[in-house]
């Protein structure tokens, strides 16, 4: 029997993007979906969960496993996945990509934002 190997999930992740300035020389951006394929999706443990609502005050819904490669900016921005919208929490974990032998080398956790109304 082979074994199964494990397979991400597509998520849907904002990113925002400068388009300008505006009158008072302060940034106009717009935000733009793009999906990004692979990302695991897993359950925090009950220590993260703990420990984030004890530093930060929010509640960890999910951790995502980044695929090795990826170059988008997973800090302070929205993901979107199960049909319901999340927002990421800190800055991605990252730990030194030959060291991992699987396919993702970061992870971001996330708190649920609400309904996707994409």
């Amino acid at each position: 029997m082979m074994a199964q190997m494990l397979k991400g999930s597509t998520v849907q992740l904002t990113v925002r993007t400068q388009t300008g300035v505006d009158a008072a020389n302060r940034p106009i951006y717009t935000d733009t979906l793009e999906t990004v394929e692979n990302v695991l999706i897993g359950q925090p443990e009950t220590d993260e969960v703990v420990n984030e609502l004890n530093l930060s005050g929010k509640r960890i819904a999910y951790v995502l496993g980044i695929p090795k490669g990826d170059d988008h900016d997973w800090t302070d921005t929205f993901v979107t996945f199960f049909g319901m919208k999340f927002r990421t929490i800190g800055i991605p974990m990252t730990a030194e990509q030959s060291n991992i032998p699987l396919q993702w080398g970061s992870k971001v956790k996330v708190e649920y934002y609400g309904k996707d109304t994409h």
